[in-house]
């Protein structure tokens, strides 16, 4: 959900905690940890809020306004979304890895793209009625990048076999299926490695992946990670192995913004989703002083575990209503051979960004020793934001 507040609304000592609450007291969430606001600044770089500065702290929001815009979506994806406690917590994540599939940060192959179009279209409209749902209806929906008529077709197909599925049951069965895949949750950042070549490095729920031309090279669980750490536009990421010795992996980013964004996301996912092994492993010992990463940056809310541990007789809160928005729709499509495409847009998932301190002098995914390279750290051409005009809000 795209919003904007106008300097009336809020003054630039406002701490980011005050408009987080009015957004999702508005929203009606009390499983909040999930979720956060995001911005763009003027090169169209994303940033999360953070709670715990005031709005003027937040220098690349304020040049943009005002007003100020900022979005709302999920911040942290559940491992698995269908676990949520309440309905409403559940049809935000469902919102938000529709739009996620929609704009391409989540590829999905045909059968998946059918299934999960189906179930969308299940969620919003019920159960496929032949006097309704007239031959075309699917095509007023967007669902993929380059949506073609074949895929239309197919989701129109599986549509008739979902007779009885209420919103939630749809929207649940959505998770379900969106949460296998790949790119579920995966949070990119743009890098280079050595010899300046590109890579991605992604923010998941169970650790940081390592992509290269779209390949997975590499995969360290938050566990295992007991340091992220940056200096200017180098980024490192240092892994105890299961023999405990420690190994360093080096990055350089875009720019010396993107690199404290990187770190900054990492610092969080690994404090919100990392998961302790025995008290009396060594390396549990190693992970427990966290204060090795290197930074006054801290995440200061629940973490996964303590939101998992929790036995609140207060949630699913009773008789709660949940009120479903209506997506976008477009003309239907004529009834000729020809596939067009959808009018959204392909954005790659590529927030960049990060902060601490460190010394390091390589690129890589190279092992320290640490070896110096002569790069020169070129912008990256910048993404844009990846809530368009054109998506469902």
């Amino acid at each position: 959900n795209k919003l904007i507040f106008i300097l009336d609304d809020l003054k630039k000592s406002t701490k980011g905690s005050v408009v987080l609450d009015y957004v999702f007291s508005h929203v009606n969430l009390a499983e909040t940890e999930y979720f956060g606001l995001r911005y763009c600044d003027r090169s169209h770089q994303t940033y999360w809020l953070d709670p715990s500065k005031t709005l003027a702290e937040h220098k690349d929001l304020i040049t943009t306004g005002p007003p100020f815009t900022l979005y709302f979506g999920v911040k942290f994806y559940a491992e698995d979304p269908c676990k949520l406690k309440e309905e409403i917590t559940r049809y935000q994540f469902f919102l938000q890895v529709k739009q996620d599939v929609l704009q391409g940060r989540l590829p999905c192959p045909f059968n998946i793209s059918t299934q999960l179009g189906a179930l969308a279209i299940q969620s919003e409209l019920g159960d496929y009625d032949p006097y309704k749902h007239t031959a075309g209806y699917v095509s007023e929906y967007r669902f993929v990048p380059d949506q073609k008529e074949e895929l239309e077709d197919s989701i129109e197909q599986s549509h008739k076999t979902l007779m009885g599925q209420v919103p939630s049951e749809a929207e649940n069965n959505y998770l379900a299926v969106a949460k296998t895949l790949e790119m579920y949750g995966v949070d990119l950042h743009p890098v280079f490695g050595e010899k300046q070549s590109e890579y991605f490095l992604g923010l998941t729920p169970v650790g940081v992946v390592v992509y290269k031309n779209k390949t997975q090279v590499g995969k360290y669980f938050w566990p295992r990670i007991t340091k992220v750490y940056f200096k200017e536009t180098q980024f490192e990421l240092r892994v105890v192995g299961r023999d405990c010795n420690e190994t360093s992996f080096f990055f350089d980013a875009p720019s010396k913004t993107a690199c404290k964004n990187l770190w900054k996301c990492c610092v969080e996912h690994h404090t919100f989703f990392r998961m302790p092994e025995n008290e009396s492993n060594s390396l549990t010992r190693k992970l427990s002083k966290f204060s090795s990463l290197g930074s006054k940056h801290r995440y200061s809310g629940k973490t996964a575990m303590q939101i998992g541990r929790e036995q609140s007789v207060t949630l699913p809160r009773p008789d709660l209503q949940v009120i479903r928005t209506r997506s976008k729709t477009y003309p239907k499509r004529s009834t000729q051979p020809t596939g067009r495409s959808n009018g959204g847009q392909a954005v790659t998932k590529m927030e960049n960004a990060s902060e601490g301190q460190s010394k390091s002098t390589a690129l890589t995914p190279v092992k320290s020793p640490k070896a110096k390279t002569d790069s020169t750290s070129e912008q990256q051409n910048k993404p844009s934001a990846p809530w368009e005009e054109d998506a469902p809000q």
